[in-house]
């Protein structure tokens, strides 16, 4: 196997103005509402850092500073903790080394394809990940790596472009974007012939739909800085893509855990509960306030 460049950097567009989950985020970014105790964005970015990933690069928009802010030093908190003999070290997820989180604006809110594009002098000539916080992937229940790590360890197998998927019921594919596959390389990973955002259930190419995780190749970004507009009137991250299949490996690798919706109420009250009731520290309580909830 051809040695490979590593996957160092991650993009995450975090511009969006959260308007499902309005008044609560008229002041606080959707990406900082906690599932638990843990709000969305750090299950995203620790899922990064266990693939090895290094820079953190934000894509954002006015009014989200407090994203970055919840990964700086809290100097007022800390030393209050510490003088009151506070364990700090449940803090330590939000720390990061100087210079490895890194922002850029969107000004304009003009789609997924565009977020990335806006990146593009941070990720230069690199293979990058995206990871889109509201899609919550989770590791298998009993143990397993995240899904970047995943698609990293496939990535170091046939390198070019992946991008991760699930499979669904077949008449449900209809509300996702589509993958058209070819060779089944694995159990796991699969060549992509072509994608299909949202298609008619009796058109769909398959049952494997994408699901928030990519790694693409830097050349991504010159097909974005010259496409058009795409499905609602948007710059589409997946009309880029369709255009670099056949000009370089392009395959998905099917995640083995679970997808939480967390742009949704449902998804993100769906999330909150199953992470509560695997909590050993909660779990036992959540599940007899469910039942006796049930039971009224």
């Amino acid at each position: 196997m051809s040695a490979r460049k590593p996957i160092k950097k991650a993009v995450f567009p975090v511009a969006g103005l959260g308007t499902r989950f309005l008044p609560a985020t008229k002041a606080i970014p959707k990406e900082l509402l906690p599932i638990v105790d843990r709000p969305l964005i750090q299950y995203a970015v620790d899922e990064a850092r266990e693939a090895g990933i290094e820079q953190i690069i934000f894509v954002t928009g006015r009014g989200k500073t407090a994203i970055v802010e919840h990964f700086d030093v809290a100097f007022e908190l800390e030393t209050t903790m510490a003088e009151r003999g506070k364990d700090l070290s449940v803090l330590e997820p939000t720390r990061a080394t100087p210079g490895d989180i890194i922002t850029v604006r969107q000004q304009v809110p003009l789609g997924l394809g565009h977020a990335i594009w806006c990146a593009r002098a941070i990720v230069g000539d690199d293979p990058f990940a995206i990871l889109l916080p509201d899609e919550l992937m989770v590791a298998a229940r009993g143990g397993g790596t995240g899904c970047m790590k995943q698609m990293v360890e496939a990535y170091e197998e046939v390198g070019g472009n992946l991008i991760s998927v699930l499979e669904v019921p077949h008449d449900e594919v209809s509300s996702y974007g589509v993958i058209a596959p070819g060779a089944q390389l694995s159990e796991t990973l699969t060549e992509v012939t072509g994608l299909v955002e949202k298609p008619p259930v009796d058109e769909a190419p398959s049952n494997k739909i994408i699901s928030g995780r990519y790694i693409l190749q830097p050349e991504v970004m010159g097909v974005l800085k010259d496409q058009g507009k795409g499905a609602g009137g948007e710059i589409q991250l997946t009309d880029a893509m369709a255009k670099m299949i056949g000009n370089q490996p392009f395959h998905a690798a099917t995640f083995a855990g679970r997808r939480f919706d967390c742009g949704s109420k449902t998804g993100f009250v769906e999330a909150t509960l199953a992470l509560a009731l695997e909590r050993e520290d909660m779990g036992a309580e959540v599940r007899a306030m469910a039942e006796r909830l049930l039971a009224e």
